[in-house]
């Protein structure tokens, strides 16, 4: 009998959430501005918000503050994102 490593049920139902999410939320400038986020933007984060912020999923304000808390951490793409 082969096991198979499955992801755990919150990250398989996080995708498509993560996926809106970041679009609604990696709002690359302040306030002022609420533009979403294009998606090589999204693209340059997501692997980051696995890595760093996994614990707040769903929650889009909850991920996008996480990420901002951790630029130290970010990679490189991602931490351009928030440079912006």
């Amino acid at each position: 009998m082969t096991h198979r490593f499955t992801a755990p049920v919150v990250i398989r139902r996080a995708h498509p959430v993560l996926a809106f999410g970041l679009l609604a939320a990696l709002a690359v400038s302040g306030p002022a501005r609420a533009e979403l986020a294009t998606p090589e933007q999204k693209k340059a984060c997501t692997p980051d918000v696995y890595r760093l912020c996994a614990g707040e999923i769903p929650n889009v304000r909850a991920i996008t503050a996480c990420l901002r808390r951790q630029k130290a951490n970010l990679s490189e793409a991602c931490r351009a994102v928030f440079e912006q």
